[in-house]
């Protein structure tokens, strides 16, 4: 369901243009900008903010171009265990390629990947092979020697030298890449040496959406940040240099503030003299929270994010794919607002569903599966799944019945269709399961279009159910899944198994 607009996104871009502008100047354009969270898809942005443009930083990047170059930053472990990123379900190297091919679709070329802390592991390097290979630049740095106590060795031929240096030819150098822990700053540390000892006056600075520096410390968009990031055992904290320095409370999180002492004794040992940023705050250009345009708006997406936030390590955790701890750690978040966890709209009518479902005996393999999603108009739709459709698809169905005013009793797809999709799984590709998925029921939705003006009306409707709210009782299969994060919805779901079976897919 879209909320009211809380940001003004036009405000926005243009103050942070201007602020990376103006440190630039302040090093003598030379400023390698180290770009936090996500380039493009910033759905967590656009959800706890709402009104943000999840693309805006690629708008900004866009604006940029002529004065940047850009570095992609990987780290050769994540490339190794195959770190997953989840908002879309790739790898995190896979994400990297998409990142580039999405770069060049706005116009933006990507001056080369580094992977970092590079050892010669075996996926990194056929990585790298795989990037050269398509006429990508490449550059590998090891693990900085002496990082982070022995100052001396980190800035020395040994530490930062051993790393090969990136040409670069504009004042503006932006250093991203996919996920926290990607290298983006010691790559730009060593550019920052590099840079000194060719006699570039060479400086850094850090553009990270969240935490939102000038939001109290506990207001819900920031206590979202922590939730986003429980995995990682991420809090934030009101920044200590920045209130002794200046007496004044800003935000900020725990990583940047434990490696500032290192990261300004580095670089007071790369350029001499005094320092130039006296807290973690000063370093950052974020102006996102000058472009909150309606507080109340932000505090309630921010509540709902932190329960979506739940769910989700609560499915992970019966994945097997985090720990305890991380659904803990959010649980805590909950009981400091309050909330519950039907304060979401969706999860009650989706629990509801699947007892319905129960009752009448409809159920597919014995398993009552239910499902709500609300739409646009503040309505509340429902299905459960049966022999014939998976909870999802049912949905879907019921969803755009209702935003295309069809009755109930006018079918969308024909039986003889349903019945060629089930027997082409049983009898051809030798899958047990005969009800559709999501993917498989939108491809017969698009078949029965061809003939039945009912179906071309509905399906004219899917993408008005882009960031609407959806919850399951039940961890969805792939192929509903896909079809989910395709459609844009926002999903949640109870952290149960849709079947007995083990392998799923």
């Amino acid at each position: 369901m879209a909320a009211n607009t809380a940001f003004d996104n036009e405000k926005y871009i243009q103050e942070q243009i201007s602020e990376i502008l103006e440190r630039a100047k302040k090093f003598d354009n030379k400023l390698y900008l180290e770009f936090g969270g996500k380039l493009l898809f910033d759905y967590h942005a656009s959800r706890v903010l709402p009104g943000y443009d999840p693309n805006i930083k690629m708008r900004l990047l866009q604006a940029l171009k002529d004065k940047a170059n850009i570095l992609l930053c990987i780290y050769a472990g994540d490339i190794e265990r195959k770190k997953i990123r989840a908002d879309f379900g790739i790898t995190y190297d896979s994400d990297a390629l998409k990142l580039i091919d999405d770069l060049r679709g706005w116009g933006i070329d990507v001056l080369g990947v580094v992977i970092t802390r590079f050892e010669n592991q075996p996926s990194a390097l056929q990585f790298k092979n795989k990037l050269e290979r398509r006429n990508i630049r490449v550059y590998t740095h090891q693990y900085t020697k002496g990082y982070p106590t022995d100052i001396d060795l980190i800035v020395s031929d040994e530490g930062y030298g051993v790393n090969e240096y990136i040409e670069t030819d504009k004042p503006l150098v932006i250093v991203t890449g996919p996920g926290p822990g990607s290298g983006k700053l010691a790559t730009s540390l060593s550019q920052v040496y590099h840079d000194y000892k060719r006699g570039i006056f060479a400086g850094y600075a850090k553009f990270e959406t969240f935490p939102i520096w000038n939001l109290p410390l506990k207001h819900p968009v920031n206590v979202a940040y922590e939730a986003a990031t429980a995995d990682i055992r991420d809090f934030n904290l009101i920044d200590p240099f920045h209130l002794e320095a200046y007496n004044q409370k800003t935000v900020n999180y725990n990583r940047d503030v434990e490696v500032f002492p290192v990261l300004k004794r580095i670089l007071k040992k790369i350029m001499g003299g005094e320092p130039f940023y006296k807290s973690p705050t000063d370093m950052g250009v974020n102006r996102a929270g000058f472009a909150i345009t309606n507080d109340e708006a932000t505090q309630e997406a921010a509540k709902q994010e932190i329960i979506r936030r739940y769910f989700r390590y609560r499915c992970e955790y019966v994945m097997g794919l985090t720990d305890k701890e991380t659904v803990q750690r959010v649980e805590l978040l909950i009981k400091d607002f309050n909330l519950e966890l039907e304060y979401r709209r969706v999860v009650e009518p989706a629990r509801t569903a699947a007892i319905k479902g129960l009752e009448s005996g409809k159920g597919n393999e014995g398993i009552f599966c239910g499902a709500a999603i609300e739409l646009g108009n503040d309505t509340i739709v429902t299905g459960n799944n049966s022999p014939k459709f998976h909870a999802a698809s049912s949905l879907i169905l019921h969803a755009i019945k209702n935003l295309a005013e069809i009755p109930d009793k006018i079918k969308l797809l024909p039986p003889n269709i349903v019945d060629s999709v089930r027997n082409l799984k049983t009898k051809v590709l030798n899958e047990k399961t005969l009800s559709l998925d999501l993917v498989e029921t939108l491809i017969a939705l698009s078949i029965s279009a061809t003939v039945n003006p009912a179906a071309q009306l509905a399906m004219e409707k899917l993408e008005e159910l882009h960031g609407c709210e959806v919850h399951m009782t039940h961890i969805p299969t792939p192929g509903d899944e896909a079809g989910l994060r395709r459609l844009g919805v926002n999903l949640t779901s109870d952290p149960n198994f849709s079947t007995k079976d083990l392998f799923i897919s």
